[in-house]
């Protein structure tokens, strides 16, 4: 039997074992233990402390650390529970006020059908009851049960919306101002509520509530003022909410539900009658949303890399919404319409410079240069409003051009892609869509055109050399190819107008068939002509300039003209023509074939080149 100094020993071994364990989990927890209890020895924290026992003392167990639970089946549980409390709580808590106001509907159009209680008699019972609800509610959160208070409180609300409508509609109780009022005093008092308790559920119910109102008391006559007016206050409301907390997502319901009624409204009663004040309502609505980055507070994505959506995606909804409604109301009047897209255009550059003041600390860039984009976006489409023609694409290419200039000016790359698509647009409409009929040669619009396209692209190719980045390199390649087939399909359609001018006037001769024949020969010989010199000229500049792309391109050109010449000329041409082909192709193949032989650019040995 051991004694008590045997027992001491191992109590004060086992209170060393407590100790190490007890400052192990202060480190973990950020705990200074200095004011509590002294470090004990590095040994101790690793190990338990080997205390000498007493002969015969009982030895105690060695007390093991708790089983590790994978941090992978903690993560499960988390989120397991986090779903089925989301579910429990709240998934389960709306349904369920879905559920009582439908019930509740059924049971009183039962009991309307039966005659049980009278018009007035129902608008009070709904009353009644949904104050009842809402004051009832209010003893649930007192102690705690917020989320069934809100509940009660919905539904509440709800009956009351439901019984004024009923009021207005159904029974003819109270005309259509006073139930208008009333419906915008629940709203504002839902709208209080939800501020006050901090309840996003609320906001969201006063949002639903406050747009159906015009819905719901809708006499089928058009007061347009009224009703963009009460549209207005509301929108402001919201946007006060966003202010004063973080609820991004009523933001979204409100232009929701004002791009609905406003479509709605103009489906049924606009005229050209209304434009002036519909356009001056609209301006509101989209001057309350383009605020919304000046507002409220800067916020980047929880799930996203950058700025929220609400900042970033509703401002292009915004732009776009207002500006097609504005083009629906001034379709035909294109002059307008151009000064519209200019002031708009200024207006979000001066957003984007008030909001990059207003953050001076945050990075805004992304959020600027959206808005720099939507200014470009709209200068974009003055240019085809304002211009006609030939003068579009022009505008087009000139755009892109001063935004290069601004991009490298700046360093700000994001304009670099704009100014891409505005010159992808101008040189797919040259292509594609413009039409031009020219009297002179070179000197008409068509090759004005093509002359600023490839200024503009031969001004990329040759300040893209100092200021592009490694990744934008292959892009100065694409727009060296773009270049040269720009200028041979404009050198080719010079020559195949020149020869359709001078065939027009031979007809109804009695040589018509004979000069046809000649100038259509003449016509597809200056097609070879042209892409030979053009080849050669090329293969010239490759060799000055010790490029070897230049040179490829050559070779491709010049192969393409020896596939023309053997395969179609050979057959086409006369005598003349045929042999002026093959002896200038021969020529200019025999003068590349000498300088690649002579190896002046000393290519068998390596030397470097561009």
């Amino acid at each position: 039997m051991s004694g008590p100094q045997d027992e001491i020993g191992a109590l004060r071994a086992q209170v060393a074992v407590l100790t190490a364990r007890v400052y192990q989990l202060e480190q973990l927890a950020g705990v200074d233990s200095k004011k509590t209890v002294a470090s004990p020895p590095l040994g101790t924290m690793l190990e338990p402390p080997n205390a000498p026992l007493a002969p015969g003392a009982p030895s105690l167990p060695r007390m093991s650390a708790p089983p590790q639970v994978p941090a992978l089946a903690m993560a499960s549980r988390t989120e397991h529970s986090s779903l089925e409390k989301k579910i429990g709580q709240y998934w389960l808590n709306r349904i369920g006020i879905v559920a009582i106001l439908v019930g509740v509907s059924y049971f009183l159009k039962y009991a309307f059908e039966n005659n049980w209680i009278g018009p007035g008699g129902r608008v009070a019972v709904g009353l009644l009851t949904g104050i009842g609800l809402v004051v009832w509610s209010e003893l649930f959160r007192s102690k705690g049960y917020k989320a069934f208070s809100f509940s009660l409180k919905a539904v509440g609300i709800g009956a009351l919306y439901l019984s004024l409508w009923g009021a207005f509609q159904v029974y003819h109780l109270i005309p259509a101002p006073v139930a208008f009022v009333t419906m915008a005093i629940v709203t504002g008092a839902t709208i209080a509520l939800a501020l006050t308790q901090n309840a996003e559920i609320l906001a969201s119910f006063s949002l639903v509530g406050g747009f159906a109102n015009p819905l719901l008391l809708s006499t089928g006559q058009n007061h347009e003022v009224v009703l963009f007016s009460y549209v207005c206050l509301l929108d402001l409301a919201v946007l006060a909410m966003a202010i004063a907390k973080p609820w991004r997502q009523l933001l979204w319901g409100s232009f929701a539900g004002t791009s609905i009624l406003y479509a709605g409204w103009n489906t049924q009663y606009y005229t050209e009658d209304y434009r002036p004040i519909t356009v001056l309502f609209l301006a509101l609505f989209a001057a309350i949303f383009a605020s919304i980055p000046l507002a409220t507070r800067y916020e980047r994505s929880t799930r996203f890399v950058g700025p929220s959506v609400t900042l970033t995606v509703l401002p292009l909804l915004n732009a776009g919404a207002f500006f097609l409604a504005l083009y629906q109301m001034y379709e035909s009047k294109t002059a307008t319409l151009t000064w519209y897209a200019l002031v708009l255009a200024a207006v979000y550059l001066g957003i984007s410079s008030l909001f990059r003041r207003r953050f001076p600390e945050q990075d805004t860039k992304f959020i600027n240069l959206l808005h720099v984009a939507i200014a470009i976006g709209f200068i974009t489409i003055a240019i085809p409003l304002k211009l006609d023609a030939q003068w579009i694409t022009i505008g087009w290419l000139i755009e892109s051009a001063v935004l290069l200039w601004i991009s490298v000016k700046t360093r700000t790359d994001f304009l670099r892609y704009l100014a891409v698509a505005a010159l992808g647009l101008g040189i797919c409409r040259l292509l594609t869509y413009d039409r031009f009929q020219t009297e002179t040669l070179v000197f008409n619009a068509r090759f004005a055109a093509y002359l600023v396209a490839i200024a503009v692209l031969g001004g990329i190719v040759k300040f893209g050399k100092v200021h592009a980045s490694q990744n934008e390199k292959p892009f100065l390649q694409v727009a060296l190819v773009a270049l040269n087939l720009l200028a041979l399909i404009a050198l080719t359609l010079e020559a195949s107008d020149y020869f359709d001018r001078q065939l027009t006037p031979s007809h109804g001769t009695r040589f018509a068939s004979v000069a046809f024949a000649q100038l259509r020969l003449a016509r597809d010989f200056s097609y070879s002509a042209i892409w030979l010199v053009y080849g050669a000229a090329l293969m010239a500049i490759g060799f000055s300039r010790r490029s070897a792309f230049i040179r490829w391109q050559s070779l491709v050109l010049i192969a393409v003209t020896i596939v023309k010449v053997f395969l179609y000329d050979v057959s086409a041409l006369d005598k003349g023509y045929r042999i002026l082909s093959f002896v200038a192709l021969g020529a200019v193949l025999l003068g590349i074939s000498f300088i690649y032989q002579r190896d002046w650019l000393k290519l068998s040995s390596g030397s470097p080149e561009d």
